[in-house]
């Protein structure tokens, strides 16, 4: 149990960094004058700041091998969050932090209730049973919440 809080507050932080990260984007948009550029800026300092754990970490390259046995549609993350990324760019300024979140946690819950049910692209089957459906509607009513004020 103890572990499990440990986890449950890493993702509580990553949520944090998530809603700082669009507020950062949207002000480096701004500062820019293109939110293209702060969208590459986003993911450039992304990958120094990883290049720099990866070397400290001393991890070793994947091979080609490994990197060509991988499906094509598992290495599709970095157009989406390409996508994301800009999406939300464009969009957080004109709907606002809250709203656009609480829509962002709404696609988020559904879509991961039907990765889990199905087990889609290679991840562990987790039945989506009553109070995992009631808790992704009490979301969606969440969001209209907060969509309606």
């Amino acid at each position: 149990m103890t572990s499990q809080i440990g986890f449950y507050l890493a993702a509580t932080l990553a949520g944090v960094a998530f809603v700082v990260q669009q507020a950062a984007n949207t002000g480096l948009r701004t500062a820019l004058g293109s939110g293209l550029w702060a969208a590459l800026a986003n993911f450039v300092v992304g990958m120094v700041a990883l290049l720099a754990v990866l070397a400290l970490q001393r991890e070793s390259l994947p091979s080609l091998a490994a990197a060509g046995r991988a499906p094509w549609y598992l290495w599709i993350g970095g157009l989406l969050g390409a996508v994301y990324i800009v999406g939300a760019i464009f969009v957080v300024p004109r709907i606002g932090t809250a709203t656009f979140f609480g829509l962002i946690l709404v696609g988020q819950m559904l879509t991961s209730l039907t990765f889990d049910h199905f087990g889609l692209l290679g991840l562990p089957v987790h039945e989506a049973g009553l109070p995992r459906i009631v808790g992704a509607a009490l979301l969606v009513v969440g969001a209209g919440l907060i969509l309606a004020f």
